[in-house]
């Protein structure tokens, strides 16, 4: 192969001026593959139409969902809740060719090659709290009082689970598990909406907002399972950082507010491994 291994997060489709930009999204080659990092949409019909175009286009689509794509907006015909809309997306997706975290992990042999490329859905779990916070209760009091609040809180339903977070940790003991039988002489990378360590969300304007962006208990995760880059979105900051010697992308297009800032168009996707080898 001679393709490259794309990714984007964060396309935000129900903005008109997003929806250009994905209309946009081309592969360079034939071989491309591209990963789609998670919030693609809140609607099921744009989740479903937007994979579905970048489907046709690309080699293979490889998506791990957002928090946006878990909601239960009021607005959309598709009204179900939790695991049972996170299994609905699954099966679309599973029908229109695209890769999901419950698929077999495929190996990508092209540039940067070969690596097991591994789609994530980890949630969180109010772990990322701000200094001298000791319980969710306290984090989620702080947010109230300065009017930092998540939707999530209102839209992102757990059920059948009690709650985000026992449905974060019963994702992380499966998840766990899956990457611990891949092939250990293979390096991966690491797909997940939310950053696997904390440290990036140390520039957010708001950082009671840290604490919808993942869980501790990924903290090691780039380095037990031989990451040779971490991919992620949510923050809506694209950058490269390291951590430990491995490589964290942060791919998302981000809010029209927000790309516009940057005062130059959003370089979106990504290439996310180098052609001189697995960046480890």
């Amino acid at each position: 192969m001679t393709g490259q291994l794309l990714a984007v997060s964060d396309l935000h489709v129900g903005y008109p001026e997003n929806r250009r930009i994905a209309t946009e999204l081309r592969p360079g080659s034939d071989d491309d593959w591209l990963i789609v990092a998670g919030d693609v949409g809140e609607m099921a019909a744009d989740i479903e139409s937007t994979l579905t175009m970048l489907a046709d286009r690309f080699a293979k689509v490889i998506w791990a969902p957002g928090n946006h794509e878990l909601w239960t907006p009021a607005g959309d015909p598709l009204q179900l809740r939790g695991e049972e809309r996170y299994q609905h997306l699954v099966r679309m997706c599973r029908a229109i060719g695209v890769v999901t975290p419950e698929d077999e992990y495929p190996v990508w042999n092209g540039v940067g090659g070969p690596a097991i490329v591994a789609p994530l859905f980890l949630l969180y779990d109010y772990s990322f709290r701000m200094p001298g916070l000791d319980t969710k209760e306290a984090s989620l009091a702080r947010a109230y009082e300065t009017g930092v609040v998540c939707t999530d809180e209102f839209v992102l339903h757990p059920d059948p689970y009690p709650s985000r977070e026992q449905w974060c940790w019963a994702r992380v003991e499966r998840t766990e598990r899956r990457l611990a039988a891949c092939d250990p002489d293979l390096p991966t990378v690491l797909v997940n909406h939310y950053p696997l360590v904390r440290e990036p969300t140390d520039i957010l304007r708001y950082p009671e907002f840290a604490q919808w962006c993942g869980t501790d208990r990924t903290a090691d995760w780039h380095l037990r399972f031989r990451a040779a880059v971490a991919v992620y979105g949510h923050l809506h900051i694209p950058r490269t950082t390291w951590h430990d010697g491995v490589r964290f992308e942060e791919v998302s297009l981000g809010y029209p507010r927000e790309w516009r800032q940057r005062g130059q168009p959003p370089r979106v996707p990504r290439p996310v491994l180098t052609a001189v080898g697995v960046d480890r």
